[in-house]
């Protein structure tokens, strides 16, 4: 059962937020809404008071189309757009129109494109190619399909899971602008920092059914315990770590771009046994190629990567996942699943051809699904059974079945690409102590993460990341603001003179 007489209402010109757990339905409740699926019960009535239309009309979605029409626009998390198509065919897709001889009129589309672009402040260029841009503006195009449309009530699912904290900034500006233009928005997140500062009401499902409705007032730790339904630690609690022999030691590391630029410019970094390096960065500065480099899925061009004393710069990423590597992707659809398989087949993927769960070339059936069960009640996975394909589950519930498999070895060093994106409050404590057990066990974890907070409370020593360089290492306790100016490509030596001493400082970091 998704969803269990779910009622909900959302005002006209409100930012209504819906919070709730990895499965606790609020997909599938936005997906009937938006007529991609159809409930099995209860109605939904829409009416629109600034249109003049103050009765309600009872509405039975059976395609998009339909909700479209009745004034609905939804962007799901992961965006419907065609990567080789321009900005203005993408939008065009489903209303085309044409020439007075039979003939698409991008011309019409791209005009449409502007001026929707310029009253919202989406700023997007109608000719540029998809694959092209940044992925903060490719959401920007999925609102504009919406606006376009005349939509009334935009469903925003999960719309900051992979944006940079700059891209976040600007998404709720735009929602603000939105709502000051009379429309409608529910917001689906799990990041209570941006519900709070956003939204108008909060409504929390949990196991398919409302338990709750908060104003944003609320504490985080009121709303994160309506989700859960048991209190959860926001912070993460550690002791202080015990460095050991080094884990991974890169030196002079460069690595290409698929454009052939150098992401990775000459970097020098070394993480111990018994320790976890946090990378804090602006996304794009070369943290998904050094990653990808240290597993062997990216090419290097020049430097040395050792992996517990062993050479493994021109290794493959079987043999550096043989030397004990754990890696969780931060993209999780394109490296970490594969979506057709089943749960119990991509939670043996680094294994599957190991004891316990192959011998003499044949697969054991009993002991992989033994284990998937095991797994998916020690991790709360999601799901109706071991044998769903990966990609019916939510994207919370994908990464867990990620997590669950790189922790289901010992590792003598773990690579932690934005660990908990896209995950709830609970699943995220709990990933959080995954790790320090981790480092409690002896093995050196590199977390990579755009999330600052995630970086500063789990990370021992903080690296900054900036244009392919390590420029600067600083302590957890570091003020952000000099970090942010680090991450923004300030010089180490600047942000030092530019800080308060004595009195000064702590009133500058009292808050």
């Amino acid at each position: 059962m998704a969803n269990d007489h779910i009622d909900l209402t959302v005002e006209p010109g409100e930012i209504h937020a819906l919070l709730g757990e990895n499965g606790a339905g609020k997909s599938t409740l936005m997906n009937m809404l938006y007529g991609l699926l159809t409930p099995d019960g209860g109605e939904i009535a829409i009416s629109y008071p600034e249109r003049g239309e103050d009765e309600e009309t009872i509405h039975r979605f059976e395609t998009p189309g339909d909700a479209l029409s009745a004034g609905l626009g939804m962007v799901h998390q992961h965006f419907m757009l065609v990567p080789v198509f321009t900005v203005a065919e993408n939008v065009m897709l489903g209303r085309e129109k044409t020439s007075g001889i039979g003939l698409l009129d991008r011309r019409r589309a791209r005009t449409a494109v502007r001026e929707v672009s310029e009253q919202y402040g989406l700023y997007v260029d109608p000719d540029a190619l998809i694959e092209d841009i940044p992925v903060g503006v490719q959401q920007r195009v999925e609102i504009i399909k919406a606006l376009i449309s005349d939509c009334e009530l935009l469903i925003l699912d999960e719309p900051t899971a992979v944006l940079t904290p700059q891209e976040i900034d600007e998404l709720l500006e735009i929602m603000r602008q939105l709502r000051e233009d009379g429309k409608s928005i529910v917001f689906i997140s799990h990041k209570l920092k941006e519900v709070k500062a956003i939204a108008d009401r909060i409504t929390v499902i949990r196991h398919g059914r409302v338990v709750g409705e908060a104003t944003p007032e609320a504490s985080e730790s009121e709303l994160a315990s309506l989700m859960v339904g048991r209190d959860v630690r926001l912070t993460v609690e550690k002791d202080a770590s015990q460095p050991g022999e080094p884990a991974l030691t890169i030196n002079d590391l460069t690595v290409a771009d698929d454009r052939g630029f150098h992401a990775v410019d000459g970097l020098d970094l070394t993480v111990h046994a018994g320790e976890i390096v946090g990378v804090a960065g602006v996304q794009g500065n070369g943290q998904t190629e050094l990653a990808e480099a240290i597993m062997a899925l990216a090419p290097t061009l020049g430097g040395t990567i050792h992996i517990g004393g062993s050479e493994l710069a021109h290794a493959g990423t079987s043999r550096i996942i043989e030397a004990g590597v754990g890696y969780i992707p931060e993209d999780r659809s394109f490296d970490g699943l594969v979506k057709e398989f089943s749960i119990e087949e991509n939670l043996i993927l680094n294994r599957y051809n190991k004891p316990p769960y192959a011998s003499m070339g044949m697969l054991n059936a009993v002991e992989i699904s033994r284990s998937a069960e095991e797994h998916i009640k020690t991790f709360d996975v999601r799901t109706p059974s071991a044998q769903t394909p990966a990609g019916s589950l939510s994207g919370g519930n994908q990464q867990k079945v990620i997590v669950a498999r790189e922790f289901s070895r010992p590792l003598k060093l773990l690579v932690a690409a934005q660990p908990t994106r896209g995950v709830d409050v609970g699943a995220m404590e709990f990933i959080h102590s995954r790790i320090v057990a981790e480092r409690d066990s002896g093995a050196g974890v590199l977390l990579i993460s755009s999330e600052l907070d995630e970086v500063l409370s789990l990370s021992d020593r903080v690296v900054v990341m900036y244009d392919g360089k390590i420029v600067a290492e600083v302590t957890p306790d570091t003020p952000r603001d000099q970090i942010g100016r680090l991450m923004a490509g300030a010089t180490a030596d600047a942000t030092e003179t530019d800080q308060p001493d004595g009195d000064q400082q702590e009133e500058a970091t009292g808050d």
